[in-house]
């Protein structure tokens, strides 16, 4: 009797164990599958943060460079002005600037 109780212990502690075993596996196959679906919920955002990026990256450049006609158009009147007040400017001066030149090269010094 001693001999069937132990092997009857034995097939327990084997039953035990197998039933350990799958408890395991079933825990890992869990993990996995979690980890998983971690990784695709993390590339699912990755993905649409980067979307977000390049939407508001062609948005900028969309702005900027629909600026550069609009900022070429300013520097274009900001230099016609700059040039008419140099030439208001010149033509002010221009009279005694004249004198001037007239007086030094008409007066003879000895």
């Amino acid at each position: 009797m001693d001999a069937s109780r132990r092997q009857s212990g034995i097939q327990q502690l084997l039953a035990a164990e197998q039933e350990a075993q799958q408890i395991v596996n079933a825990a890992r196959a869990a993990k996995s599958a979690r980890l998983k679906q971690a990784k695709e919920e993390a590339e699912r955002e990755i993905a649409e943060y980067r979307k977000q990026m390049e939407a508001e990256f062609q948005r900028k450049v969309a702005e900027s460079s629909g600026d550069s006609g609009a900022n070429v158009k300013r520097l274009e009147l900001e230099t016609a002005a700059k040039i008419e007040q140099l030439n208001q400017q010149a033509a002010s001066i221009s009279p005694e600037v004249i004198q001037m030149l007239l007086r030094h090269v008409t007066t003879v010094k000895n």
